[in-house]
């Protein structure tokens, strides 16, 4: 992110919304899926609070003005800068990992919490930036999509909405991170703040760099054929940590004329960012490339093997099953066996035809192929685990893909 001098926006928090979360968001909420989950949730909520202000107390300390001042001033800042006229309360909890989250809120109130190494360790803008990006998910009602009970067990989603879900995530993440660049008004204080997430660094024993940091980010090939191979290859297709894709989208907000202090207009500045996001979405579907091919062929295979993995597939697998492929893909002339015994052999091509990111993005998708069904059993795992070694990916990335955070953070 170049560095300029701060001027004042003029511009709104509904301005600089990301235009894909805003698309989505709209498109979600009128899903009967999550109407339904909303409508049970709206019926729980009637009979009390969740409790989550309790659990918050009993768990964390809160921060009351007298004695987190810097920090309520902050929080102020960033509500006014947002629209935003919802009293707040703030909370601290031990944890040498930086981390924060806002809650939806309860009783009239939004509750957000902060981990006690990231507050030790941030500080001004850098603070700012993260205290607005909580309160950007507040102020776009990311929590009126409740993605957690859909994806976690509450619900019974098809892939098909199983994959708009975490895409409309990773834009909401955009949106957020926009607010909080607006609320810090300075592009060095993100940075910062984005390194430091980035490193777990406190910054007091190494010299943080932006040119070099984001000298690193040229390094990454983000834009290349194989972006992020340097990369952390687990935080490629997760929804919250860190990515150099946000760091990217942010440069670019920061361009633009919606940040107040660039020039790309606002239509180009999301043409950019729904193509850098592109990067991390299954397009490989109606790609025409070997690559896009050996992908699809392995989905295809992999699909039927985690759905015959407990011993035979139900109506419902067929279901999500065809949600990726089209009505009417899964015939009952379909060999089974035979697509069981091929797995290997289009482990094999896809690993040989594929970039890490791609066989990465397959593996996500069987992934939420599994976890749409509402559980994922030992043998469904194996299958994922076996899939994974093949395309020499690590164990790991199936672990965190399949217990990953999903509300927005």
């Amino acid at each position: 992110m170049p560095v300029r001098a701060s001027v004042p926006s003029p511009m709104r928090a509904e301005d600089i919304r990301c235009q894909n979360d805003r698309e989505l968001f709209d498109s979600l909420l009128e899903e009967p899926d999550v109407k339904r989950a909303n409508d049970r949730l709206e019926r729980m909520a009637e009979r009390g609070p969740s409790g989550v202000r309790w659990r918050l107390l009993a768990t964390s300390v809160r921060l009351t003005r007298s004695m987190a001042g810097t920090v309520h001033a902050m929080a102020d800042e960033c509500s006014e800068k947002l629209e935003m006229d919802t009293p707040l309360e703030l909370f601290v909890y031990s944890s040498p990992q930086y981390n924060a989250a806002c809650f939806k809120p309860e009783e009239g109130r939004v509750f957000v919490m902060f981990s006690s190494s990231l507050l030790e360790a941030f500080e001004g803008s850098e603070l700012r930036f993260v205290m607005g990006h909580e309160l950007g998910h507040h102020v776009y009602r990311h929590h009126d999509i409740p993605i957690g009970y859909l994806l976690g067990g509450g619900s019974r989603p098809s892939s098909g909405l199983a994959l708009e879900l975490f895409a409309w995530s990773r834009y909401a993440e955009i949106s957020a991170d926009r607010a909080g660049a607006h609320c810090a008004r300075d592009p060095q204080g993100v940075a910062r703040a984005l390194f430091k997430l980035a490193s777990g660094l406190t910054g007091k024993t190494i010299e943080f760099s932006l040119d070099d940091f984001l000298a690193q980010l040229d390094d990454m090939q983000i834009e290349a054929a194989e972006p992020g191979q340097d990369s952390p290859r687990e935080d490629w297709f997760s929804t919250h940590p860190f990515s150099p894709l946000r760091v990217k989208a942010l440069q670019l907000f920061d361009e633009s004329e919606l940040a107040g202090t660039g020039e790309t207009p606002a239509a180009k500045l999301e043409v950019a960012v729904q193509a850098l996001m592109g990067l991390m979405e299954p397009s490989y579907l109606e790609g025409h490339t070997d690559a896009a091919e050996a992908m699809r062929r392995l989905l295809f295979a992999g699909s039927i093997a985690i759905a015959q993995a407990s011993g035979e597939i139900s109506e419902s697998e067929v279901a999500v099953f065809e949600q990726f492929f089209g009505e009417g893909a899964f015939r009952e002339s379909l060999d089974v066996e035979a697509l069981e015994g091929e797995l290997a052999n289009r482990i094999e091509q896809a690993r040989a035809k594929t970039s890490i990111p791609q066989r990465m993005q397959v593996l996500r998708d069987l992934c939420i192929v599994a976890r749409a069904e509402g559980k994922t059993s030992d043998q469904e795992r194996e299958v994922l685990a076996g899939i994974a070694d093949g395309l020499a990916v690590p164990k790991s990335f199936v672990a965190q893909t399949m217990a990953c955070g999903l509300e927005p953070d």
